[in-house]
């Protein structure tokens, strides 16, 4: 069965090129190792809550915009072997390259489709 992993970041927005070039090494890292499909997104319509918003689980400020991602893999086995792999690579590893977001405010998860439909 399919698993996913989502993130939720927040990303100075005048780094969004920077932001763009890491994505792209890090979706080809994830495809190389099973993922089927990759998907990173720039915050257009992110609107306050009142509660609680994507801004705010990210601790956002006004000079950065939301980043939503999430990576599909056929299963969860895949997805495990995939990071157990990801961690032991050098250049995987924290620090090993800058990031262009403070990655202490990234929010993820793995999860488990429970509704899938294509139109």
């Amino acid at each position: 069965m399919t698993y996913v992993d989502g993130f939720v970041l927040a990303v100075p927005t005048d780094r969004r090129q920077e932001f763009v070039d890491m994505a792209m090494d890090g979706v080809s890292a994830f495809l190389a190792r099973g993922a089927t499909r990759a998907v990173e997104c720039w915050g257009d319509d992110v609107p306050d809550g009142t509660r609680t918003d994507f801004r705010r689980a990210v601790q956002a400020t006004d000079d950065e915009t939301v980043v939503f991602a999430w990576v599909e893999w056929p299963d969860r086995e895949t997805r495990d072997a995939a990071m157990e792999e990801m961690r032991a690579d050098p250049d995987m590893q924290p620090g090993a390259k800058p990031m262009p977001f403070d990655t202490s405010r990234m929010i993820f998860g793995g999860f488990v489709p429970v509704v899938e439909r294509a139109g």
